[in-house]
């Protein structure tokens, strides 16, 4: 196999603490055919040491403009037919996820998605993510929100734009939004199973609000302002029912 079917993709700043588990969990997966990236922010703890222990990850480490920054340089490193991002702290659900991947690769998909757990820094289960994975993705699912949690999202490199750095909280649900434009909703596979463990401490989460609002920016950029308002008065009505 003269190159990967898949790269898995991580991105670290001073994630010493986190990384541990990613590691362990790309080395668990049962399916051989893939590549580790590792792309650091020139970390001044002892993340380095901790990712050279896997002597298979190619890595690199320098200073970067941010996240999505360093993921554009990870995904012009990838060398795989398909790409997926798993950062410090998340892993894969069980060691055959990958092969669940590689499976539907199989039959030339050009996305491949699956639901994700959010788990805490001890990995154990917090709660099932407040958005399942739709049964049929198409471009409009997404006027709806991020439907699908980023890290559960694998897609065929041939169709990834890079990442827009206009953007610092939201690039990566403008990015879906791109590739998802770029396919049809044949050529989309729901894997129909938690693939994700999401560690629930992120850059996003750290920076709720603001990250709401580019999110609406780019939600009317692509689906236009009053779909954007009309889809989002439906979802503070969902919120309320469910509160009451």
């Amino acid at each position: 196999m003269d190159k990967p079917l898949i790269s898995v993709i991580t991105i670290t700043y001073n994630a010493a603490a986190e990384l541990p588990a990613t590691i362990k969990s790309i080395n668990e997966q049962t399916y051989p055919n893939f590549e580790h990236l590792i792309i650091d922010g020139a970390s001044k703890d002892n993340t380095l040491e901790i990712a050279r222990r896997n002597p298979d990850a190619r890595i690199i480490s320098e200073k970067d403009k941010g996240l999505y920054d360093a993921m554009n340089k990870g995904l012009r490193m990838a060398e795989g037919k398909y790409l997926i991002f798993l950062n410090a702290g998340d892993t894969f659900r069980s060691p055959e996820t990958l092969s669940r991947y590689a499976e539907a690769a199989g039959k030339d998909y050009d996305i491949i998605y699956g639901d994700t757990m959010i788990v805490d820094k001890t990995g154990e289960d917090i709660a099932p993510r407040h958005h399942s994975a739709p049964d049929i993705l198409t471009y409009e699912s997404f006027s709806h929100g991020m439907l699908i949690c980023h890290q559960a999202f694998m897609v065929k490199k041939s169709i990834a734009p890079l990442y827009d750095l206009s953007y610092r909280f939201s690039a990566d649900y403008d990015w879906t939004v791109k590739c998802i434009a770029a396919t049809k909703p044949s050529s989309c596979c729901n894997l129909r199973e938690v693939t994700i463990n999401y560690l629930s401490d992120g850059l996003t989460d750290n920076n709720k609000i603001k990250s709401l609002k580019e999110r609406f920016r780019i939600m009317c950029k692509h689906y236009g302002t009053i779909k954007t308002l009309s889809s989002h008065a439906g979802m503070i009505i969902k919120h309320l029912k469910k509160k009451i």
